[in-house]
C-alpha cells in the first residue's frame, strides 16, 4: 500500500458518551437540556451586556461578554454532533469535520484561558492598583487584551492542524471520546507520532500553563493586598468580587488538567468522558449563572434592559 492510499481516510468512528444503548437514551434529553441551557444563558449574558452601555464600558463585564461568546462557540463546536451521533446508527465524523472540530476546539479552548487570565488581571488592577485602574484598564487596553486572547490561540491552532495533516491513518479507527480531540485522534493513527506528540505536548503545556500561571500570580498578589486591608467589611467585599471568577477557573482548568495531564490508563476512560463533559458543556452552562446569581450589578442591568425593551 503506498503513502497516498494510507492517508486518505474519509471518516472516523466516535465512541460517544457511552457504549450502552439504554444509558444513551437516558443521557440524551439530559445533555440536550444542558446544551440548550448553555445557549440560553450565554446568549442572555451577551445580549444583556451589549444592551447596557454601563456594563459594556466596565472591563469585567466586557470580558464576561467575550467569555460568553467563547463558551457559546466551544460547546456548539462539539455538543450538536455528539447529540446527533447519540440518535444515529452511524456514529461517525468526516475527516475534514474532525480537523475542523480540533481546530476550533483548540482555538476557543485556549481563548477561554486567555480571557480568564485577562479577567484575573482586571481584578488585580482593581484591587492592587485602584488609583491607576482607569488608565491600566482603558477600553483600548481591553480591546487589545481581547484581540490577543483570540490571535495567539489562532496561530496555535494553525500549528496543530499543520502537524495533524502530516499524520497517517490506515483505517477509520474508533476515537475513544465523544468528539474529535487531538490526542485521542493521534491514538488511532498508524504512523509514528512520537515527534509530533513531543512537539505538541511541549507547545501545549506552555500555551495552557502560561495563562494559568498569570492567573495564579494575579491572585497571590490580590490575596496579599486584601489581607492588608484593616476593615473586615472591605475584605469581604474584595473577596466577593473574585469568588465567581475563581470558581470558573477551578472548574475549567480542573477539567483540562484531568483530561490532558495524566498518565494513560484504560481504567480512566470513563472518568475522561466525565471530565470532558465538565469543560465542554457543564462549565459553559454554569458560567452565566455563576456570574449573575450573586451579582447586584448584573441584576440591576437586567432590570434596566427589561424596562427599556418591554415597557
Amino acid at each position: 500500500m503506498n503513502r497516498k492510499n494510507i492517508t486518505q481516510v474519509s471518516e472516523f468512528l466516535l465512541r460517544g458518551f457511552t457504549s450502552q444503548p439504554e444509558l444513551q437514551k437516558l443521557l440524551f434529553p439530559f445533555l440536550l437540556s444542558m446544551y440548550l441551557l448553555a445557549l440560553f444563558g450565554n446568549m442572555t449574558i451577551i445580549w444583556l451586556i451589549r444592551s447596557d452601555a454601563q456594563l459594556l464600558q466596565t472591563p469585567m463585564y466586557f470580558f464576561l461578554s467575550i467569555l460568553a461568546v467563547a463558551d457559546l462557540g466551544f460547546c456548539s463546536n462539539i455538543i450538536p454532533k455528539a447529540l446527533q451521533n447519540m440518535v444515529s446508527q452511524k456514529k461517525t465524523i468526516s475527516y475534514n469535520g474532525c480537523l475542523t472540530q480540533i481546530f476550533f476546539g483548540i482555538l476557543i479552548g485556549n481563548a477561554d484561558s486567555y480571557i480568564l487570565a485577562s479577567m484575573a488581571y482586571d481584578r488585580f488592577v482593581a484591587i492592587c492598583r485602584p488609583l491607576y485602574y482607569s488608565t491600566m484598564m482603558s477600553y483600548k487596553r481591553c480591546l487589545q487584551l481581547a484581540a490577543a486572547s483570540w490571535t495567539i490561540p489562532f496561530f496555535h491552532s494553525l500549528l496543530y492542524i499543520f502537524m495533524m495533516s502530516r499524520v497517517e491513518f490506515c483505517n477509520p479507527g474508533e476515537i475513544p471520546q465523544f468528539f474529535c480531540d487531538l490526542y485521542p485522534v493521534l491514538d488511532v493513527s498508524c504512523s509514528d507520532s512520537y515527534t509530533i506528540d513531543l512537539v505538541l505536548m511541549t507547545e501545549g503545556v506552555v500555551e495552557i500553563l502560561g495563562p494559568f500561571v498569570l492567573i495564579i500570580i494575579s491572585y497571590i498578589l490580590i490575596f496579599y493586598t486584601i489581607l492588608k486591608i484593616p476593615s473586615a467589611v472591605a475584605k469581604r467585599k474584595a473577596f466577593s468580587t473574585c469568588g465567581s471568577h475563581i470558581c470558573v477557573v477551578v472548574m475549567y482548568f480542573g477539567g483540562i488538567s484531568f483530561v490532558y495531564f495524566k498518565p494513560n490508563s484504560q481504567l480512566l476512560e470513563r472518568k475522561d468522558t466525565v471530565a470532558a463533559i465538565m469543560f465542554t458543556l457543564v462549565t459553559p452552562m454554569l458560567n452565566p449563572f455563576i456570574y449573575t446569581l450573586r451579582n447586584s450589578e448584573m441584576k440591576a442591568a437586567m432590570k434596566r434592559v427589561f424596562k427599556k425593551h418591554f415597557h
